[in-house]
């Protein structure tokens, strides 16, 4: 069944790259309303924005969905995770500025807090999206690709010249909780020697190392290290998982991804979209639903931040 949060769920923050402080609250939703952004800081229908694939506009380092009028909020991908890995399909996100707050640059808070408000099935059959048939994008050496698979798995490769990273590979299947225990705490990362040229672009002007690992050659600067080894391969693994929700329900395949990020996974879902024979909704029954993400949560299954 279609699920919504039982109560309301508060994150007061700043925002990654743009620095604006915001406060983002999460509210119950009915059943068909599935996720929908409300800037309260504007006024009029543009102001409200559906979580879909195709309201993604262009934006480096991270995912940014606008309205036809312009309005825009940024840096979904962490949130839009929190909510696929959990198994919530309707709300909506109020929030006062153009970005939401990094917290600690994971999906980890905002999972708690969805936890600490509860989460309410409805009285509606749920929809999920099964892929057909193989699809794919490139773009150099990069790649995302969707396979027909019987539930929902990611299968993710990167490869960074510091040591600190290096290349990482793993693949997860994300029933029965397995985001939380194994995704939900991993935060975004960069190379320090990158992060001149990102504030001059006008990017993580809000970073920190309170939310973003940072790496320099074979070190690790935060003070606590990573949170697990292979910490940046889960990351970007979140981030498909919240791009992918973009997709605007669950979808059953196995999504691959090869030194890929935000925007090759966005146009996976165009590439998915446009063309009918790659796809079809079918409702849940019990056996899909149980191979899908958002199954057997408790707090404990949360993995603890470090």
């Amino acid at each position: 069944m279609q699920t919504t949060i039982r109560g309301t769920a508060s994150f007061i923050g700043l925002g990654l790259h743009s620095s604006a402080p915001a406060r983002l609250v999460l509210r119950p939703a009915p059943a068909g309303h599935g996720i929908r952004f409300r800037r309260t800081d504007l006024s009029g229908p543009e102001a409200v924005i559906p979580a879909r694939w195709d309201r993604v506009v262009p934006s480096a380092l991270c995912t940014r969905i606008a309205s036809p009028g312009g309005a825009s909020v940024a840096t979904v991908e962490h949130l839009m995770a929190a909510l696929a890995g959990t198994g919530v399909h309707n709300a909506l996100a109020e929030i006062d500025g153009p970005e939401v707050p990094a917290l600690d640059g994971s999906a980890a808070p905002f999972v708690r807090g969805i936890l600490a408000a509860g989460i309410r099935r409805l009285e509606a059959p749920l929809a999920a999206i099964r892929v057909l048939a193989p699809v794919e994008v490139r773009e150099g050496e990069a790649f995302a690709r969707l396979d027909p698979a019987p539930g929902f798995e990611i299968d993710f490769r990167i490869d960074f010249q510091d040591r600190a990273i290096g290349r990482q590979e793993k693949r997860l299947d994300l029933a029965n909780g397995a985001f939380l225990r194994e995704l939900a705490a991993s935060r975004t990362f960069c190379r320090r020697i990158d992060i001149e040229a990102m504030r001059a672009q006008g990017l993580a002007r809000g970073g920190s190392l309170a939310n973003a690992v940072v790496v320099d050659g074979d070190r690790v600067l935060n003070p606590g290290g990573l949170r697990h080894p292979d910490e940046p391969v889960r990351h970007k693994m979140l981030d498909a998982l919240g791009d992918l929700a973009l997709a605007g329900a669950p979808i059953v395949a196995r999504y691959t991804g090869h030194r890929a990020g935000h925007a090759l996974t966005a146009r996976l879902l165009a590439a998915l979209f446009a063309d009918p024979a790659l796809h079809a909704t079918a409702v849940c029954d019990a056996s899909l639903g149980e191979r899908l993400p958002g199954l057997c949560l408790q707090p404990g299954d949360l993995a603890p931040a470090a």
